[in-house]
């Protein structure tokens, strides 16, 4: 029997187009027509697989979520150590796909790697003794801030002409216009210096909490 001209239709070819529109041209441009067509199918056949455009939005956040690294939650008694380095995988995940950030932003609600990585979090802190309610508030800051960071470059929100900035106007920014010019430096630095210090005032509040359970 002749294999057929085109590979047969499935959720991870579906996933894979969606997810490269988006990171062409953002949220705006997923469509099941548009879907369709890049995939030389018709429209019908995507329900086969997905009964919504939403269903396919999910699987696709889902899909770059599941690349965060969580192994830092296996057990080790580090939570600090855990929390940088999920912190770290969490934002290279969706620097790498910005435009899903939004759609992210809405929360796991039934994702499978969604809520893999909140049961992960949780569970590392409850184990090493955070309670529950400060657990769940260390989750959803951690979420704030790495999704905040991805949303957009601090470094490319300022022109590289120097004639913009005028030491009358804005004494102190005399450099601002080399900033796009040094945007990877600028922006990591600026992750690492939030997240060091959001960890680090972490660890001053379960210092207190431990003395007064203690």
């Amino acid at each position: 029997m002749a294999r057929p001209r085109k590979p047969l239709l499935s959720r991870e070819r579906i996933v894979s187009a969606a997810l490269a529109l988006v990171d062409a041209e953002g949220l705006q441009s997923v469509s099941t027509r548009r879907l369709a067509a890049e995939l030389g199918v018709s429209g019908p056949s995507l329900y086969n697989h997905f009964a919504t455009k939403d269903e396919i939005l999910d699987a696709v956040a889902d899909t770059v979520v599941a690349q965060v690294d969580l192994s830092m939650f296996d057990g080790g008694p580090d939570w600090r150590a855990a929390l940088l380095g999920w912190g770290r995988s969490y934002r290279a995940a969706l620097t790498a796909h910005p435009h899903i950030v939004p759609f992210l932003a809405q929360g796991p609600g039934r994702r499978p790697a969604g809520l893999r990585m909140a049961d992960a979090v949780f569970g590392g802190m409850t184990a090493a003794g955070w309670p529950p309610a400060h657990a769940t508030r260390i989750g959803a800051l951690m979420r704030y801030f790495v999704a905040g960071s991805a949303l957009g470059s601090f470094a490319r929100g300022f022109v590289d002409d120097a004639s913009a900035y005028d030491p009358a106007d804005y004494p102190h920014l005399g450099q601002a216009h080399l900033l796009a010019d040094h945007q990877h430096r600028v922006d990591e630095g600026a992750f690492e210096t939030g997240l060091t210090a959001l960890v680090d005032g972490l660890v001053l509040q379960y210092q207190r909490l431990t003395a007064i359970g203690g």
